[in-house]
């Protein structure tokens, strides 16, 4: 099993029971198949993916014949990552942006809620500054952020969440999630797994940064970006933006 470096986040990546039914429970990812046709349509060979998870993103691009990097801080989700179908078309490192290897690729990415997890200024503008540095001159950075405006977290309750999927494999899984705390900027909410197998109940504490439209200009800007498009989101449309910026040819 790959080592944890310095993994502070939510136990639904990092321990190994929930990251082996992740990909069951967050079920079918249509948003991905916008960022693969952004990368076509960017012209990305080389990508790295930020927050990598458990990899379907990276092996998608993979299969397209990209040379890709996919980076998280969770072991236990590269873990996972490692054994799916076109993982061997992957680099996969486990750590964060800030820890990388000398790279130079065509696109960063950081899909789902990976840009909200850097939940201080300094962890957020580490980890543009970390994307910089790793985009070739010309390159472009990809990625997304619920709108607060929209204060998606009024529907993350028990009553509209809780279900009950049955995992290859594993048995049934119950599983729902409800707020813990609303502290705007941030939005704290608990995962609660019950395996009816063995009755055991794991649970995985989470908190994201809802930075409004400007917030997210100025410290894109500040990183030394230039935004080219916001767009939104396909899977979401009216409730989470597409960022798509790029390091300038000079810079």
């Amino acid at each position: 099993m790959a080592e944890e470096t310095g993994w502070r986040g939510d136990r639904i990546f990092a321990e190994p029971r929930l990251a082996r039914i992740y990909d069951v429970l967050d079920g079918e990812r249509i948003d991905l198949d916008h960022y693969l046709a952004l990368g076509d349509e960017l012209g990305a060979q080389a990508v790295l993916d930020i927050g990598c998870g458990t990899g379907t993103f990276a092996c998608l691009l993979a299969e397209r014949g990209k040379d890709v990097v996919g980076v998280d801080p969770a072991a236990a989700s590269i873990d996972v990552a490692r054994a799916k179908p076109g993982a061997g078309g992957v680099r996969w490192l486990v750590g964060d942006a800030t820890s990388l290897p000398p790279l130079q690729v065509d696109l960063v990415t950081m899909t789902a809620n990976v840009a909200q997890v850097f939940v201080t200024d300094d962890e957020w503008n580490e980890t543009l500054g970390a994307a910089h540095a790793t985009l070739r001159p010309g390159g472009f950075l990809v990625f997304e952020v619920r709108d607060p405006e929209q204060e998606a977290w009024t529907e993350w309750t028990p009553e509209r969440s809780q279900r009950r999927v049955d995992v290859p494999g594993v048995g049934v899984v119950e599983t729902w999630v409800e707020l813990t705390a609303v502290e705007l900027p941030l939005v704290s909410f608990r995962w609660t797994f019950v395996f009816e197998a063995d009755d055991a109940v794991l649970t995985s504490d989470s908190t994201l940064r809802f930075r409004s439209r400007d917030e997210v200009a100025d410290s894109l800007t500040d990183a030394g970006f230039e935004i080219r498009d916001v767009r939104d989101a396909p899977d979401r449309p009216g409730r989470e933006l597409v960022w798509i910026a790029t390091r300038p040819a000079g810079g």
